[in-house]
């Protein structure tokens, strides 16, 4: 016999989006239960020191920041559950949500916070050097590297707004990219080749993250000239991976409205999605700012829109009496 959970309102994911949506969600009676996914804790569980996050004067830890995230939402009355769902039918109410466990969970109210991952190079090295100088997150690190060389993959928009980002923290800023031009709006690759502080190596791929000293950090990129075969060395302290971001959208593709990346899509100003009852909160739905502050802010907003949907129905079913 298949097992099966009701539930007002289910979560989706469980970082900082996740997490503030259950919390707004059990504190407005709604017993929601959050569906933790195969990252409990999501991107921020990989993410060793965290500077920017309000609250705190000191530098603290992803893992714990969401250890504590997750503790206050059951203190309020969220259900965990170890889950990771397979498939979904948004087509009828309550929403059926199934579960790699068998189990199926029936939703009045669904608030996806499924993610997204930046992508990465696939390198060895760059995978042994990640929080060692190797990151995805400009503006979550680049403050590590005040007065440091570093350099920046890629070369579409992100790519552009991190190198000038960056220049905030370092005077020598390289950019590496695997073609003779950049993918990026005019306007930003204007910026860019007006910036003293940054110059681009073309047509080059990274080979290898060098690592060096104890404790052992990046010191060094070997990169490859595609025309010449040519092996050469950039020097730099951190190296900042901008090729773009994943997000976890394959469950809901023939269901619900993504954009031309595979974001999902929500009404402008709300998290909205294109089925009634259904949100969006964090990166699953946030392109530009991808922060831990504006997903945790998203599910807030998701949480309320969750509430006041139901609330309007209540209503009405009890106006119907």
């Amino acid at each position: 016999m298949t097992n099966s959970i009701s539930t007002r309102l289910a979560v989706l994911g469980s970082g900082p989006a996740g997490y503030t949506a259950a919390i707004y969600a059990a504190r407005a009676g709604l017993a929601p239960i959050v569906i933790q996914g195969i990252q409990p804790g999501g991107q921020l569980t990989t993410t060793t020191d965290v500077e920017n996050y309000p609250g705190f004067r000191d530098v603290i830890q992803g893992p714990w920041l969401m250890e504590e995230m997750q503790a206050q939402a059951e203190h309020v009355g969220t259900k965990m559950v170890w889950d990771h769902i397979s498939s979904v039918d948004f087509s009828r109410r309550p929403f059926v949500l199934t579960g790699d466990s068998g189990t199926q969970y029936h939703a009045d109210t669904v608030v996806i916070a499924t993610g997204a991952q930046a992508k990465w190079l696939g390198l060895p090295s760059e995978e042994h050097m990640k929080g060692r100088g190797a990151s995805a997150c400009a503006t979550c690190d680049g403050f590590f590297y005040r007065g440091k060389k570093v350099a920046v993959i890629g070369g579409g928009n992100t790519a552009v707004e991190e190198a000038l980002y960056l220049t905030n923290h370092s005077h020598d800023v390289t950019l590496i990219h695997r073609r003779d031009s950049l993918r990026a709006e005019k306007i930003l690759q204007d910026r860019l080749f007006a910036n003293e502080k940054i110059k681009v190596v073309w047509d080059s791929e990274v080979v290898e993250f060098v690592g060096g000293g104890d404790p052992e950090t990046l010191v060094g990129l070997d990169i490859r000239n595609k025309h010449s075969g040519e092996i050469s060395r950039v020097d730099c302290a951190g190296a900042f991976v901008a090729i773009g971001h994943k997000p976890a959208t394959e469950l809901f593709q023939s269901q619900l409205e993504l954009d031309d990346e595979g974001y999902l899509e929500v009404e402008v100003g709300t998290t909205r999605t294109s089925i009634p009852g259904v949100f969006a909160c964090g990166d699953v739905m946030d392109k530009i700012y991808r922060q831990a502050v504006t997903a945790a802010g998203t599910g807030c907003m998701a949480a309320l829109d969750a509430e006041k949907f139901l609330a309007a129905e209540d209503y009405q079913a009890l106006a119907a009496e």
